[in-house]
């Protein structure tokens, strides 16, 4: 299982790694750059499915 997810955000494009947790869903996130708020986009259970360059590792097992 991978635990680690590059995000990148929307707004300005920003990449940074992050370390995912693996007994929840992180729904919230601030870029660090642009300190822009982010949450999962519509049908995704948190932000590293919707932004990360890897599911989640609740995804990645499918209990998601």
């Amino acid at each position: 299982m991978h635990l680690k997810s590059i995000v990148k955000c929307p707004q300005c494009d920003f990449e940074k790694e992050e370390t995912m947790p693996t007994d929840t869903c992180q729904i919230f996130y601030q870029c660090p750059n642009c300190k822009a708020p982010l949450g999962p986009k519509q049908g995704d259970c948190c932000i590293f499915c919707s932004y990360g360059s890897v599911k989640c590792p609740a995804k990645q097992k499918e209990d998601c």
